[in-house]
């Protein structure tokens, strides 16, 4: 038996490998202690000092007001009303989806869709910021305020705070004018934050219309207070003495203030006035582009939009054959019929082939190869020079004037004065329009470009399409002597104390050189049109007010052997009726331009509109001339009731 080896076996020896490994591990241990410790008290010391500051200390939004809207009276049309939203905040809920969630839910009568929402906008908030509130239900009815607030000790990390709602006092008299709010977007919330903004989840944002806008004049600037809070978030009035008086509270700044051009009593009146299921009218300043009256119908209420529309309401309106969220002023086109002839009038005088004296007879009818167009007067209109074609609205007249020249110096003389382009109204969207040329019916028209077309296009039919913004630019620039204004609705914007922060000025787009002989020739045949028997809107003359203007009817379907009339056509099937003109004649103040959407004749069913317009405008001159200055900051008071014009039977 071999001897045993003393030193292999000695226990002493044994215990200092094992003491040299603990000392090893418990080195690594302090070394890795003190670097942490490093981290957390020097290296990312302000960090977790600003967490744990958030644990007790919580910051409470205080809402800014939402600047006013007002007419150019200083009416208010739209302002902000005291309201409650429910908000939780993640970081203070307690058992938030097992117990406060769902007694929240009961509380407010929601369904199970909606309380899944809320527990998924919760799991959201408590990974991706906690402390930031998340929102429940905007504008609390009385009832649903009392029930959460009757059970506030239950419900961890539930705010009812004050926030100011919206309130729509014109209803849907303006609604495509002013536009509307709801909820932003996370899209929305990261564009408008990294850009500097500094909005929340559950913030409303303008939706089209000056609401869209002026969001970021209108907005204001959110202040802040700051309260010691306990776990559960609720406030400690004992300890909020301890924070810095300071830092404590930061004011609100209130949002500017719109001043429009528009006047409201003008604008209740046409929406009186105006017959028409649908359609729109427009009255505009000739001398600065300013818009006094803009009416597009149907409308929507924005009161309904901007607060809980539910979805069945909102697939109402989708559904709605009339859609009423497309504005007709502006992001609607139309063949122009019949106002139209003034272009292809100075487009003829131009020329130098015709004058105001070339006489071309009407016998019903024009032959262009083996096709004969009609003139709107089967009988015809016998001779007429270019006075008496604007007056009678002879079609015949402008079927020579496309057949000797063709399309393109139509087209071009119709860009010039602004069709086919936008108006850069800018508050409101819109669709160019269509101006066609040879080239562009060599583009789109199946065999390309044909004479045909010219004469379509000469009195407004074919593919000619116009905005009713677009020509009431136009006829206030054959007012004013040839000026093509961009269309503006805002007068000045202020702040909360009414100081002028910014002014608009008149902006001219353009001037077009046309020859005061050949503006001349039109304005007397428009002034014939409405004060001359025989003229297409000699029945709405005005007694007291001189009108130049022009009646339109834009066929929708190709007319028959047999016309109908009106009331014997489906309502999608019967014409469009048009009124465009301007008043006084000799010294022009607005120009109206009248559309009602298949409303029938434009000397039946649209000039009457346009001249009872014109002569309200002038009542109320008159009015202002003689009447004390008017209440500024009174709210408005609506005396018109909604339109509820549906489709005729």
């Amino acid at each position: 038996m071999a001897p045993r080896t003393l030193v292999a076996d000695t226990p002493g020896r044994d215990f200092r490998k094992r003491f040299l490994w603990l000392g090893i591990a418990m080195a690594a241990g302090m070394g890795l202690l003190a670097i942490q410790l490093y981290r957390l008290q020097i290296a990312q010391a302000e960090e977790y000092a600003a967490k744990s500051v958030a644990n007790f200390v919580k910051e409470v939004r205080l809402r800014a007001d939402r600047g006013a809207i007002k007419d150019a009276r200083g009416t208010i049309l739209v302002d902000s009303r005291p309201s409650f939203d429910a908000f939780l905040t993640p970081a203070f809920c307690q058992s938030c989806v097992e117990k406060v969630i769902p007694k929240v839910a009961e509380l407010l009568g929601m369904d199970e869709a909606q309380r899944q929402r809320l527990e998924t906008l919760a799991r959201a908030g408590r990974r991706n910021g906690p402390f930031q509130p998340v929102p429940i239900l905007v504008d609390l009815t009385r009832d649903e305020y009392d029930r959460l607030n009757a059970r506030r000790n239950e419900l961890d990390g539930v705010d009812i705070v004050p926030v100011p709602h919206r309130n729509y006092r014109t209803g849907n008299l303006l609604s495509h004018v002013i536009g509307y709010m709801n909820e932003i977007t996370q899209e929305e919330l990261e564009r408008f934050n990294a850009d500097g903004a500094s909005y929340s989840r559950g913030d409303y944002v303008g939706r089209r219309g000056l609401e869209r806008y002026f969001e970021s004049q209108l907005r204001g600037t959110d202040g802040v207070r700051k309260e010691v809070v306990d776990a559960r978030g609720q406030t400690l009035e004992a300890f909020n003495g301890l924070l810095a008086s300071e830092d404590t509270t930061r004011a609100p700044v209130a949002g500017h203030n719109i001043i429009l051009s528009l006047d409201m009593r003008l604008q209740e009146a046409v929406e009186h006035i105006f017959p028409g299921v649908a359609g729109a009218v427009v009255v505009i300043d000739v001398t600065t582009g300013f818009i006094r009256a803009l009416v597009s119908r149907p409308g929507f209420d924005p009161n309904l939009l901007t607060g809980r529309i539910t979805p069945a309401q909102m697939a109402a309106l989708a559904r709605d054959p009339l859609q009423p969220m497309i504005n007709r002023v502006t992001a609607e086109h139309y063949a122009p019929g019949s106002i139209f002839k003034v272009v292809t009038a100075l487009a003829a005088f131009k020329s130098g082939q015709f004058s105001p004296h070339t006489v071309i007879n009407c016998p019903g009818g024009y032959r262009l190869g083996t096709r004969v167009w009609r003139c709107h007067r089967d009988a015809g209109h016998g001779p007429r020079d270019g006075r008496q074609a604007l007056m009678s609205s002879c079609d015949v007249w402008y079927f020579k004037v496309a057949d000797v020249l063709g399309i393109d110096p139509i087209s071009e003389m119709g860009r010039l004065l602004g069709l086919g382009q936008p108006t850069g109204i800018g508050v409101m969207a819109e669709v160019p329009g269509v101006m066609p040329t040879s080239s562009y019916h060599d583009r789109v028209t199946p065999g390309g470009y044909f004479k045909g077309a010219a004469l379509n296009s000469s009195i407004g039919q074919g593919d000619d399409a116009v905005t009713v913004m677009q020509m009431a630019l136009l006829y206030s620039a054959i007012a004013n002597g040839g000026t093509i204004y961009k269309p503006q609705l805002v007068a000045r914007v202020e702040d909360a104390t009414g100081l002028v922060v910014k002014e608009s000025e008149p902006e001219v787009v353009r001037k077009v050189d046309i020859p005061e002989a050949h503006l001349k020739a039109v304005k007397d045949g428009l002034v014939a049109t409405v004060n001359e028997g025989g003229g297409t809107a000699f029945a709405s003359r005005l007694k007291d007010v001189v009108v130049a203007g022009k009646t339109g009817t834009a066929q929708v379907a190709r007319i028959g052997a047999v016309r109908l009339r009106t009331h014997q056509m489906d309502y999608y099937m019967r014409h469009h009726a048009w009124f465009a003109g301007f008043a006084p004649a000799d010294k022009p103040e607005i120009a109206v331009v009248v559309l009602n959407e298949h409303g029938g004749g434009g000397g039946t069913d649209a000039a009457p509109t346009g001249l009872e317009v014109i002569g309200k405008y002038f009542e109320l001159k008159k009015q202002d001339e003689n009447a004390p200055p008017p209440m500024v900051n009174a709210p408005y008071v609506r005396s018109v009731p909604p339109s509820k014009k549906g489709l005729p039977n």
